[in-house]
């Protein structure tokens, strides 16, 4: 163990996680040493340059975790478990030949949905949300609507039944969080995606989960399943993320106001600004060392874990040289990865049209929104893997519900 590593815990994560991550690369350079829960030892990728090495070689710094040489340290009730994987048949550590056709499958099955019935559904399930609120006059942005909003679209483009959704939000939320409930929640969701597929197997429907099983790759149920959780996992939370960070910069940065007065156009580059200084999926596990290698000054031993930092590498001072500065049509973060194993395109459409959609029916529906206390006070969750909002509470004058009726 390096004796200046870094706990990758703690208040700092949640109250001020970009001065943290300038400290940690004022101290120890693009490369940190960190430990996770346990002591458990491993390396914070914080500088781009380095970052996009990693990400850009999968041989030397491989999505295989069987290369960890910490397994024999890791009990079994290791609440991170869900996060990084031991033995997982899923898209995430999968390499070489392999993880490229499974991409393809999922890629093939999200481009088959078409954009206007993605918009359709995400509009409808975003009025149904703000029916419930709009007449009271406050809400809760987030939750009340963020954090139901990606998973209630997702679960019907996979194939899930409506009623099935605020169960998948409690599961999805507490695998992510990686505290006491992840392993609970993580058994949930695997048992809600083994019922699925073998309805579809039976009943074959135009949905995600029916495509992915009637590929011919001869990938296994079990890979499907354990495909469509990642999926879902990496759709909803960023997603909802994505749209709590953005309202939030709108309704607290005078370059924004605009947007809340019929600037459309301000939307766009606000969840373009939020990808790159308060990207919803801050830190990633991760990356393990083929061999002993050298890396931002830092020497690797073979089956180190390597953390990809994306909001450390975001706000890296060598590509954001004037970090107060608009960042425009810039698309160049890393906030959906990058290289081989880098967040679909089709995926990345997915989330896009969600969030965005999302956001603008809170603007159409409630334009005279304002926040209902100081900026100062808005807290995060506690969690150094996704940085999203605990609660977004603001206030409106009432308007009636749509109740079903066309916009």
């Amino acid at each position: 163990m390096i004796p200046d590593a870094v706990p990758l815990s703690g208040p700092r994560f949640q109250t001020e996680p970009a001065v943290l991550y300038r400290e940690m690369r004022r101290d120890h350079g693009a490369v940190t040493p960190v430990l996770l829960d346990g002591d458990v030892p491993a390396w914070l990728v914080l500088g781009y340059r380095e970052l996009h090495q990693v990400t850009g070689d999968p041989v030397l710094f491989s999505r295989d975790s069987e290369l960890w040489n910490q397994w024999e340290n890791i009990p079994g009730d290791w609440p991170l478990l869900p996060m990084i994987g031991h033995r997982q048949p899923s898209i995430l550590y999968t390499v070489g030949e392999r993880h490229r056709e499974r991409a393809a499958m999922i890629s093939n099955a999200l481009e088959a949905v078409e954009p206007a019935e993605l918009r359709r559904h995400a509009e409808r399930f975003a009025d149904e949300l703000i029916d419930a609120v709009c007449a009271e006059g406050t809400a809760d942005l987030v939750a009340d609507y963020a954090m139901l909003l990606p998973v209630r679209v997702l679960a019907r483009l996979y194939g899930f039944s409506d009623e099935e959704g605020p169960a998948l939000v409690t599961a999805l939320n507490d695998m992510i969080d990686g505290r006491e409930r992840a392993i609970a929640g993580q058994t949930h969701l695997a048992r809600s995606m083994a019922q699925l597929l073998a309805e579809r197997r039976e009943r074959p429907a135009d949905d995600v989960a029916s495509r992915m099983l009637a590929d011919t790759g001869g990938f296994t149920e079990e890979e499907v399943a354990q495909d469509l959780m990642v999926m879902l996992a990496a759709g909803h939370q960023p997603t909802a993320d994505w749209i709590g960070n953005s309202l939030r910069l709108m309704l607290t940065d005078e370059r924004f106001a605009a947007s809340l007065f019929g600037g459309r156009n301000s939307v766009a580059e606000a969840m373009n600004e939020v990808l790159w200084e308060d990207t919803p999926t801050q830190n990633v596990a991760g990356r393990w060392a083929a061999r002993d290698t050298q890396l931002g000054g830092r020497r690797i031993r073979a089956g180190d874990l390597l953390l990809l930092g994306l909001q450390g590498a975001n706000s890296d001072p060598q590509v954001r040289t004037h970090g107060s500065a608009l960042t425009g049509g810039n698309n160049a973060h890393f906030s959906f990865g990058h290289g081989e194993h880098r967040c679909p395109f089709p995926a990345q459409e997915v989330a896009e049209v969600i969030a965005r959609t999302g956001i603008e029916v809170v603007l159409d529906r409630l334009p005279d929104i304002d926040l209902a206390k100081s900026a100062d006070s808005l807290t995060r969750r506690p969690s150094p893997w996704l940085r999203g909002l605990t609660e977004l509470p603001v206030r409106f004058t009432p308007t009636p519900a749509l109740k079903g009726t066309s916009r």
